[in-house]
């Protein structure tokens, strides 16, 4: 071969290496997708729940509390919602119309914090000012309890004498009688006891007495499961025994007429504020009855992603005095006239929405109303959902009442968006919590799909292969659809379109690598 020939085979070959770079600089390679972290069915990832939700001064305290004790900030928010709840449930609706319908001011909070993170502190320091105001009323109260507490006996002492004389006399004698036992009777003062906010472990008997007794208001707050045990039955053999518990919730009149036994309540109030580990609350509230009847429905929960292990040991911070200070002052002022006189329960005050709360509360109401349907995004947790618009226009009371003080009577648009922002982060608290709980069935099915892929090591496969593989769990295609759709929006697998030479494309799904490698 001559220089010439190989002259020219070279620029030949420069002449394609130079075409070639400007096609690679005009068509860039190809590049595999790039998949986000995937959210494993049950480990779904939980926004923050930030205390600028609350009023200025109780945001000051929960933040305090939370940097005090090294804890997500939810605990500290939950907390403090349901000490409002406490002070002013009962005592105030709201009347989202301005009509009759009306939506009482008791909530129901449960915050899951595995063990060690320190949720007793979180809950003493919220409730302390509660504490110390029973103890207060108490000691303010003892003189004037124990007068009546032994004028009654004097009294009753007195009219069984009556009785007795009243039985050997007859006529006018025995009408005389009978008529000073009445003076007696009429005349015997109230009993009167020193007032309770709030319990820690009662039974749903006991609890029907302590709302007949506190001018129908009673809270529970606790860091143990115990309410649980007890809601299941486990001093009635097992026969649960909640409707106090959703009488207590929904402000619906209870009567209870048993042999020994008797409560009328006309509007019951019955907040909690529970703080319990994941797996304790996994155990206890798993009844299928809890479920079915709407009991955990009325949980607002939150499930703040556990900071043990990253927490600073050597960092000690107290809460500010004057922080801890402005907060008991506060809930002071809200206790403003309670107790009421004794033996009297006066009619709740109600308060109205302003026209633009009113309209952002139906934004939201109708927002999720489109979603919670079959197919829908919140189909899975739609009982719980259905009572989120509810639960926000309760809050929204709270928070203005907590913000403007006792005279207020309508709910403004500020507090309504406060209340609307933290409705909206707790929507994906709620559905951690079912499906730790193991309620939520599409969540349930969707763990058995990714422990096949797992298993089998798949990359990717059809709708047909997974149904095959699964057909005793997935006798509908309509079942497999919601559970790969639900892992689908959790970055686990993608659909595409399977192209097949001579048939119609196949539907099929890729799997996330990572899930594979974790």
């Amino acid at each position: 071969m001559s220089d010439a020939t190989d002259f020219n085979d070279l620029a030949t070959m420069a002449s394609i290496e130079e075409v070639q770079r400007q096609v690679d600089q005009a068509v860039p390679a190809i590049e595999p997708p790039v998949w986000p972290d995937p959210i494993l069915p049950g480990t779904l990832r939980t926004p923050p729940i930030p205390p600028e939700v609350l009023p200025s001064w109780m945001c000051d305290m929960a933040r305090a509390v939370s940097a005090s004790t090294q804890t997500p900030p939810a605990l500290a928010v939950m907390c403090g919602l349901a000490v409002l709840a406490t002070v002013l449930h009962r005592r105030f609706e709201v009347a989202p119309y301005g009509d009759s319908y009306t939506e009482p001011l008791a909530l129901w909070t449960l915050s899951a914090s595995p063990s060690g993170t320190r949720k007793s502190a979180v809950l003493n320091a919220m409730l302390g000012p509660l504490v110390r105001w029973e103890k207060l009323q108490r000691d303010r109260m003892r003189g004037d309890i124990a007068k009546v507490i032994s004028t009654r006996a004097v009294a009753k002492k007195r009219i069984e004498r009556l009785l007795v004389d009243a039985a050997k006399k007859d006529g006018i004698e025995r009408e005389n009688i009978r008529a000073e036992i009445e003076r007696e009777e009429t005349d015997m003062p109230e009993e009167i006891r020193a007032p309770r906010l709030f319990t820690g472990d009662t039974t749903a008997e006991r609890l029907q007495a302590m709302l007949v007794e506190h001018g129908e208001r009673m809270a529970v707050h606790s860091d143990e499961a115990g309410i649980f045990s007890i809601m299941a039955g486990i001093y009635n053999g097992g026969n649960a025994n909640i409707d106090v518990f959703l009488q207590g919730h929904a402000g619906s009149p209870m009567r209870v007429d048993r042999a020994g036994r008797s409560a009328h309540v006309d509007k019951p109030a019955l907040s909690f504020g529970l703080l319990i580990q994941p797996d304790v609350m996994s155990e206890a509230a798993g009844s299928s009855r809890f479920r079915g009847s709407g009991l955990l429905a009325r949980f607002l929960f939150a499930m703040p992603a556990s900071n043990v292990g990253t927490r600073d040991v050597r960092k000690h911070t107290t809460i500010p005095e004057e922080v801890a200070d402005e907060y008991e002052r506060y809930l002071f002022s809200l206790l403003n006239g309670v107790p009421g006189v004794a033996g009297e329960v006066e009619a709740p005050r109600v308060l109205t929405l302003c026209e633009a709360a009113r309209d952002v509360w139906l934004d939201l109401a109708e927002e999720i109303e489109r979603q919670q349907g079959e197919g829908g995004r919140y189909e899975s947790i739609n009982d719980w959902t259905s009572k989120l618009p509810g639960a926000v226009v309760r809050i929204a009371a709270l928070l203005e009442l907590a913000e403007t003080g006792l005279q207020v009577e309508e709910v403004s648009h500020a507090s309504m968006d406060k209340a609307l922002k933290l409705g909206r982060l707790l929507i994906p608290h709620a559905q951690a919590a079912f499906g730790l709980l193991g309620t939520d069935s599409v969540d349930n099915d969707a763990v058995a799909i990714l422990k096949w892929i797992r298993a089998n090591d798949r990359t990717d496969f059809t709708r047909r292969e997974c149904q095959k593989a699964q057909e005793g769990r997935f006798r509908s295609i309509e079942r497999m659809q919601k559970a790969l759709a639900r892992l689908e929006h959790q970055d686990v697998v993608r659909e595409f379109k399977r192209h097949n030479k001579g048939a119609p494309p196949t539907t099929a799904y890729s799997v996330n690598p990572k899930v594979l490698a974790t």
